[in-house]
């Protein structure tokens, strides 16, 4: 596949995994957000250590900061980061 076509292929994927979040974040349903999660390589402590820094990193006035260490996280790490804030939607948008 070429370098444009993967790129190309790899957003519409991402789009449906957005979309699959969209989805998941109205109906409150978890699947589509434990699929993404579940199969990672990382152990409970990771992912612990990980919102702490971002929690910790997101509190501080320093943009610079907390951009260096965002743009230096795996895919994973995003990926778990995304599933962290629409959790943390669904739990602050509760009727």
């Amino acid at each position: 596949m070429s370098g444009s076509a993967q790129q190309q292929h790899s957003s519409e994927q991402s789009q449906e995994i957005d979309q699959g979040v969209m989805e998941t974040l109205r109906s409150r349903d978890h699947s589509v957000l434990a699929q993404q999660i579940d199969p990672l390589s990382c152990t409970h402590n990771d992912i612990v250590e990980l919102l702490a820094q971002y929690l910790a990193l997101s509190d501080q006035d320093d943009d610079d900061v907390f951009d260096a260490w965002f743009d230096g996280l795996s895919k994973a790490q995003h990926t778990v980061l995304k599933v962290f804030e629409v959790y943390r939607g669904q739990f602050e948008h509760q009727e």
